[in-house]
């Protein structure tokens, strides 16, 4: 059966671990969304291995692994990732494990520098969203525009190629000086030979790919990017990413919907919760509704390394939210979910042997909720309803307390763990009946 794999929080839970654990059994390895602001971190024999474009599947010498047009792809990020796994001997020759969609979306200089300088303006207001900087969101506004340029475009006659680069371009010139856009315009063109020369022997149709290796039975895992509480329509808007982070996106942005029809979903989420850049959550730690709970997030950020493998950033922490965790499943449409990282709160002094876990919020007038409301600015308003549970000593089924943790948690939300993380090796994963 194919897989899909999704984030089930705010991103940043542990899918990378996950998506390398199951590429044992996948042929093909496919991102179908997002961009280079993931950051999927993987631990083989103490080594550590970030990725930001390239399918967590590329350690798994078996698998091909395939960059889908529902991406936006930086190519020096991913040329750079190329050089840094050759480096590290994952393989010899990038033809041989990875393919792009001819369709995917570039991003470009004028992209990186248009998301800096919004951010820049945006500084100290709620328009602020805190991106990676990476050009994310202005490659896919242009890909909406019908401006963006795709790799297949890259070989297209020089004129053809640069009459949709100004237009592009143009579309931006409000943003810089004439002297800034002309910088642009050669950073974009100085290297772009290279690129074509790297780029061309992996493009494909995905389309026919991924219809040939359907009919061939092919195992296929869909590497979603993420998480669903980041997505454009069913995330804390506006404070989300740029693209479609729920299982349909897998169908869409990898061309071939007929593969992800009978798909599995599965979800992935940490014990606790993080979060990076702006936007509220409920069950956040920080000392409005609960003493200590700014050591406590100290702590944990320590323990866990809760730190953006894109941006460095500290992140964000929180107790678990699990009407928030319901509310992903549900939207995301998951079947089955993987608890990570239960493992970093094990013997936390802080925590005095016990961990709150959010199962409702009240509203202003004292009222009960249960569902997660649609207004990103409501979560602010709103007070966490906890139900306190014994710490566990190990994050493993075989630890009674964390199996009463793992059993709340599937009560509440109406699907079963299957997966539980419980270190960042690669062996670290345990599988619940």
């Amino acid at each position: 059966m194919n897989t899909i794999l999704l984030g089930a929080q705010w991103g940043d839970e542990g899918k990378g671990k996950v998506v390398d654990h199951l590429s044992k059994e996948a042929d093909y390895v496919i991102r179908f969304q997002g961009g280079n602001n993931a950051g999927h971190s993987l631990w083989v024999g103490g080594v550590k291995t970030v990725l930001h474009l390239i399918p967590s599947g590329i350690l798994h010498p078996h698998t091909t692994c395939i960059i889908a047009e529902g991406v936006v792809l930086d190519p020096v990020v991913f040329i750079k990732e190329i050089a840094e796994l050759k480096k590290a001997k994952v393989f010899k020759s990038e033809r041989d494990r990875i393919r792009i969609s001819e369709r995917t979306t570039l991003i470009l200089p004028v992209h990186r520098a248009v998301d800096v300088a919004r951010e820049a303006k945006a500084k100290g207001t709620k328009a602020h969203i805190g991106t990676t900087g990476r050009g994310i969101g202005p490659a896919y506004e242009s890909k909406a525009r019908r401006i963006g340029l795709r790799v297949i475009d890259l070989f297209t006659a020089e004129n053809e190629f640069l009459e949709k680069l100004d237009s592009l371009m143009n579309g931006y010139a409000h943003y810089f000086t004439a002297d800034e856009m002309e910088s642009l315009r050669r950073e974009t063109l100085r290297d772009l030979d290279y690129h074509k020369k790297i780029l061309e022997p992996l493009m494909i149709d995905t389309t026919s790919f991924l219809k040939k290796a359907f009919e061939e039975n092919k195992r296929c895992l869909f590497e979603g990017a993420q998480g669903v509480m980041l997505d454009i329509d069913h995330g804390t808007y506006p404070y989300v990413t740029s693209s479609f982070t729920t299982s349909p996106a897998a169908g869409v942005g990898a061309a071939f919907p007929k593969m992800t029809r009978a798909a599995k979903v599965l979800g992935i989420a940490k014990a606790y919760i993080t979060r990076v850049g702006s936007g509220d959550f409920v069950s956040e730690m920080r000392g409005t509704w609960m003493e200590n709970e700014e050591l406590i997030a100290q702590e944990v950020r320590k323990a866990g390394q809760e730190f953006g493998a894109t941006t460095g950033r500290p992140r964000r922490i929180g107790w678990q939210d699990l009407v928030a965790l319901k509310y992903a499943v549900d939207a995301g449409g998951i079947d089955e979910l993987a608890i990570m990282k239960g493992d970093v709160l094990c013997d936390l002094p802080a925590l005095n042997g016990k961990f709150q876990v959010c199962v409702a919020y009240e509203d202003a007038n004292g009222k009960r909720l249960t569902h997660f409301p649609a207004l990103a600015s409501d979560l602010s308003k709103l007070k966490p309803i906890y139900e306190t549970i014994p710490l566990w000593k190990q994050a493993t089924p075989d630890d009674p307390d964390y199996e009463r943790y793992l059993k709340l948690i599937e009560k509440f939300v109406g699907v079963p763990v299957r997966f539980v993380g419980y270190g960042p090796e690669r062996h670290q994963m345990a599988i619940r009946n």
